[in-house]
Order: C-alpha cells, then structure tokens, then sequence
C-alpha cells in the first residue's frame, strides 16, 4: 500500500485528509486512492516582466490538472502573494469534486501567480498576464485545460490570455476559458453565477428547516465578486444582512446593512474598496464580522478563517461556505461539537464553475443565453444538487461535507474504473 500523503500546507492537507476519510468510509480501493490523492500534471514556470521603472522582475506561476477523468480541468487564475504549488495543487483537487458533485464534464484544475497585483501598474500586469498565458499555452485547450478568473483576476486578465493565446496559434479561440467579458464571448449572468450559487444553497437551507427568509440575519465575510453577490441575493430574497467586511475592515448593523450602498461605494472605490462605507452605510466600524451574532455566516474571503483557534468565538448556528477551504478540519471540530451545521465550499460556491461551462458550451456552440435562462438553469442546478447532497447525508447520517465528498469521488472513481489507466 502505496503511503497516504501529508502537507505542511494547511489547505492541501485538509483537503488529502478529508479526501483519505471520505475513501476510506466508502471503501475505496487503495489503487484508486492512490491515483486520486496525487495531480496528474503540475507546471511552474517563470515570468520576467520589465516594470515601469525599467526594472526587470520575474515571477513564479503555476497550473495544475488534478484530474481530467470527467473531461477538461477546469480551475481559475489566482494573483496573490501566498500562491504555491501547494495551494493550486489542493484548489485543483476540491474543484475536481466540485465539478463531479455539480454533475458538468469537468475534471479539476487551477493556477495562478505569486505577486502583489494590487501594487502593479495596469501595463506591468498586462506584461505579466500574457507572459504567463505564452508559458503555460501548450496546457490550456476548449478539450484539454479550461482556466477562468480567481482571486485578484478578471476579465480582462481572460482577454489578454485569449488574445495572447489566440495570436500564438493563428486563430481565436474563444472557448479555452471563461469569465471573459460579455462584450468579448463572455455570458450574461457569469459574474454573479458563484455568489448566486452560495446564496441559493442558503436560501434552500433556510427553506428545509422552514424558516422565511425574511426572518433571518446573517453576515457575510469577503466583499470581493463572490461575497457581494452573496450578500445582494441574500439581501433580495429578504434575509437582514447584518454584517459584511473586506480587507478594509469589518461594517456592522444591527437593523441590516444597505447593500445597495455599499455595491456603489465598491464601484466608486474599486482599489480602497470599502473604505468610508461607514459614513454612508449608517453603520459602525469592527475589525471582522466572523464572530458577528446572527443565524448564518457565509465566509466569502479566504481559506482557513475558522481553524482551532478562531472556532469557538462563532456564534452563528448555520455556515454556508463561499471561499475555498475557509473551515480547518480542527475548526470544524470545534463546530461540530458546537452543534453548527455546514454547507461546504465545493457544494456552495460551485455556481461559479457551472456558469462557466454554461459558458463553454455558448461558445462551443456559437450562441448566446439571454440572463434570465442562464439564471433560471444555474439556480435549478443548485438547488437540485443542494438537496441531493442534503438527502444522502440524512440517510447516512453523514455531515453534508462527508455526504458531498463521497457523492463527487463515487462519481469520478466509476468513471476511472470504467476507462482504465494508460500504461
């Protein structure tokens, strides 16, 4: 038997862990164990960009395919300090079940770029994108690797890539990724596809345990494109959103926060982001608003938020999880001890990566949704794999992230048996 895997890195080692227990409890052969627990492909690759001071510096970049058994990896493009092999490695394994838990033919994948964007010029990371995507072109491919935004990228990162890949290969190929811009290929509802997703699965929530939304409170953490349109779905079906926060702080108020205002304040700010809302916002200033009292927490910013040491100090009863990876499993520990019930990331936030293969299959196809079909479908998908994942757990009395991981694994473990390997 081939020895199970551990990583100094805390969001790979808990996303190894938890896939070692769900295998172990569904029986999992160790020959599929261990093809599963390891990528089938990582790349690094190195980026020199000349900066505007004619400087020259060059950045580490990285993709990694954990798995193409359901068909192309699929996984977004990060810009952040703290990216490393081992992080887009664990990404690319929870998007590999979150694709087969959301049913679309997609295996896992993801990338990104070890670099402070925010300190970059629009040329110097415009020079740093198309870099990158020159590096990495022989990977990305509509059959083979499909790459979107992620954190700190957009669509006009997924234009210079397309633009750039497209020139080297001497036609555009505008189905190689998604979350490019409407005007550009991209789709209508695309942009608000994963914090739609994360609201649904808690709108559903509140539904099966029959509550109205209306009476409900909850805090958002992470105001960034998934917890803003968390916390604006949320806010329209008639939950009280009583707390949202950003990496300017926390904005807290007991009667509701007024998301309207703070989605112009964001647009006007889109570097200070929230900075000032307070002001306009009738609200008061904290540092955080995990600890916030309210029903539901959705934490929409980063990974491990709520570990051993964070845990305890929450006080809502129910967390529906945006961000990748935001709950260690000492965390949840803490949690399921406490009684909380969790709505995991790779069930929550898989609207994103729905949307996107509604948007493959736009372009693939060469015709456009309008934005209420591609609303009406993504919400139906969600709200249908919400109950599936809820109804295994309650007849194997299973958490729901126990019930989901071995749904999503079942999924791509059959399709592996059925295939063989390639010896």
């Amino acid at each position: 038997m081939q020895a199970r895997r551990k990583s100094s890195n805390v969001l790979l080692d808990t996303a190894l862990q938890e896939f070692y227990g769900a295998a172990d409890e569904m029986g999992l052969s160790e020959r599929l164990i261990s093809i599963l627990s390891r990528s089938e492909r990582q790349v690094k690759v190195s980026i020199p960009v000349e900066m505007d001071d004619g400087s020259v510096e060059v950045y580490d970049g990285y993709r990694v395919q954990h798995s193409t058994a359901l068909g192309p990896s699929k996984g977004g493009i990060r810009y952040d300090l703290g990216v490393d092999m081992d992080e887009c490695e664990a990404l690319a394994m929870l998007m590999t079940w979150k694709c087969s838990l959301a049913g679309i033919p997609y295996g896992g994948g993801k990338g990104g770029i070890c670099c402070d964007p925010l300190n970059m010029s629009a040329r110097e990371k415009e020079k740093l994108t198309r870099t990158y995507a020159a590096r990495i072109e022989p990977l990305i491919g509509r059959w083979s690797d499909v790459p979107a935004p992620d954190m700190n990228s957009s669509g006009q990162e997924m234009v210079w890539i397309l633009d750039t890949v497209s020139k080297m290969r001497g036609h555009l190929e505008p189905s190689i990724l998604t979350g490019k811009p409407v005007t550009f290929w991209g789709s209508f509802g695309r942009n608000e596809a994963t914090g739609r997703g994360v609201a649904t699965c808690g709108l559903e929530l509140m539904r099966i345990l029959g509550r109205n939304p209306e009476d409900v409170t909850a805090v958002v953490q992470g105001f960034g494109n998934v917890g803003s349109y968390t916390a604006k779905t949320l806010n329209d079906a008639g939950v009280k959103i009583v707390g949202i926060s950003d990496i300017t702080g926390g904005y807290y108020s007991s009667g509701g926060i007024d998301i309207h205002k703070a989605f112009e304040v964001i647009r006007k700010n889109p570097k200070k982001l929230l900075t000032g809302f307070e002001a306009v916002g009738n609200c008061e200033k904290i540092d955080d608003v995990l600890f916030t009292e309210a029903e539901f927490l959705f934490p929409c910013a980063r990974d491990g938020v709520i570990n051993q040491d964070t845990a305890a100090k929450v006080r809502a009863r129910y967390i529906v999880e945006g961000a990748n990876g935001p709950t260690t499993p000492e965390g949840e520990e803490i949690l399921d001890d406490a009684g909380v019930l969790i709505v995991p990331d790779f069930l929550a936030n898989s609207g994103g990566v729905i949307g996107s293969y509604f948007e493959w299959a736009q372009n693939l196809q060469g015709a456009f949704w309008t934005e209420e079909e591609y609303n009406n479908k993504l919400v139906h998908i969600m709200k249908g794999n919400f109950r599936r994942v809820w109804d295994y757990a309650e007849a194997k009395r299973v958490k729901m992230r126990r019930a989901a991981t071995m749904t999503a694994i079942q999924r791509v473990a059959d399709v592996i048996a059925m295939r063989g390997m390639f010896l």
